[in-house]
């Protein structure tokens, strides 16, 4: 494999699809918070990218079975629109740049060719006290308030990196609208209850009651 190679396993019916990003990082938390919105959509996995700027290490499944690092896509069909929910436990390794802007080009040239002209990207945000807050960074002022308004405190003077923040800003370079919501955590170990709290933010944003029994369902792939 000497370039990125997007492997389509279905083309579902997509309307206004928004891209849902939650990989690893900070607290584990924005794939815990993409891994809840497919439990609860029961959203179907359609797509997978694999690169090979990914790490140079394969994954084993409990049964013994090998497969590479890829990036997976999930379809779930809402009233007004669809979510395409991308998410991963792996990122390009932190210290190569160019790997990290080739697979979030990549990305949202899937995204783009699938219709999608919204992005919301999924993380955490490291802190030293045990503070619970949700954290919006915007393509926009206007969004950034309009986030602010449901409760989101502004990220500002701040970065975020890895995919979780390249892909809010190379979308923004392709006209697209998005933000990316940070939960507060205060370690590298997965923090669920980040994870659950801006899973529960977001499904509110989108108009969904989550039933606060669902966080003790949380269960990640090893």
């Amino acid at each position: 494999m000497d370039k990125p190679y997007l492997h389509v396993l279905s083309n579902p019916p997509l309307e206004n699809p928004i891209l849902v990003q939650g990989l690893s990082g900070f607290g584990n938390v924005g794939r815990i918070a993409a891994h809840l919105l497919i439990k609860f959509f029961d959203a179907k996995h359609f797509a997978e990218l694999y690169s090979p700027t990914f790490p140079d290490y394969i994954s084993i499944t409990s049964k013994g079975i090998a497969y590479l690092p890829k990036y997976d896509f999930y379809y779930a069909p809402m009233e007004k629109n669809n979510l395409v929910i991308m998410s991963s436990e792996i990122q390009p390794p932190i210290d190569d740049v160019v790997a990290h802007y080739t697979a979030c080009e990549e990305v949202l040239n899937f995204a783009e060719s699938i219709g999608c002209k919204f992005v919301v990207t999924l993380g955490g945000v490291p802190i030293t006290e045990d503070k619970t807050e949700i954290f919006v960074a915007a393509t926009s002022n206007r969004l950034a308030a309009d986030f602010m308004e449901k409760g989101a405190v502004i990220y500002s003077k701040g970065r975020i990196v890895g995919g979780t923040g390249l892909i809010l800003a190379l979308a923004k370079e392709r006209n697209f609208d998005g933000v990316c919501l940070l939960g507060t955590t205060l370690g590298f170990k997965a923090d669920h209850e980040a994870g659950f709290l801006v899973f529960k933010f977001l499904m509110k944003v989108l108009g969904k009651e989550v039933k606060e029994g669902l966080k003790e369902d949380i269960i990640l792939e090893q």
